[in-house]
């Protein structure tokens, strides 16, 4: 199977996400299908039906985390530097617009664009991927093509 590449910062958010599914979640979905089976006929029982219904989802959250981390390469991006790669916070200014945003670049189970964490598998990571500050990228976007400047490189 090929590794996963997280930050620091995925791995560690991974982690506590797994705690608090063994020791808070999961526990407390246990109670909550007791008290549910001790209402009787559990055909008709929507709370129990529920209760079953996140449990299933919770177990498999844990699954899917432990799967990421069991295949996780975690990369130290304070210790890189030149051209944009894995790990590299972006500052980009949109060459039609002058807006300007700030991304990570990130792995899958980490990126969430709201939060500023961009998929390196995304059409616009793969295209500031070993370019660096001053540098002008073009990307086809669903909603067109779209032109950026590279404004700054970060590592952290």
């Amino acid at each position: 199977m090929d590794k996963i590449l997280l930050t620091r910062a995925g791995q560690e958010s991974l982690n506590a996400e797994l705690k608090i599914l063994k020791s808070v979640e999961r526990p407390a979905i246990i109670r909550a299908i007791a008290e549910a089976r001790e209402h009787g006929d559990l055909s008709e029982n929507a709370e129990y039906h529920s209760a079953k219904e996140k449990q299933s989802f919770i177990e498999g959250r844990i699954k899917e985390i432990e799967g990421v981390l069991s295949l996780a390469e975690v990369v130290d991006t304070s210790r890189m530097s030149g051209t944009i790669k894995f790990g590299a916070r972006v500052t980009l200014v949109d060459e039609n617009t002058d807006e300007e945003k700030t991304y990570q670049i990130v792995g899958e189970p980490e990126a969430n664009l709201e939060a500023g964490k961009l998929n390196i598998k995304s059409p616009l990571a793969r295209a500031l991927i070993g370019k660096e500050e001053g540098d002008s990228i073009e990307v086809r976007t669903p909603g067109g093509e779209k032109s950026y400047e590279v404004l700054k490189v970060v590592w952290r």
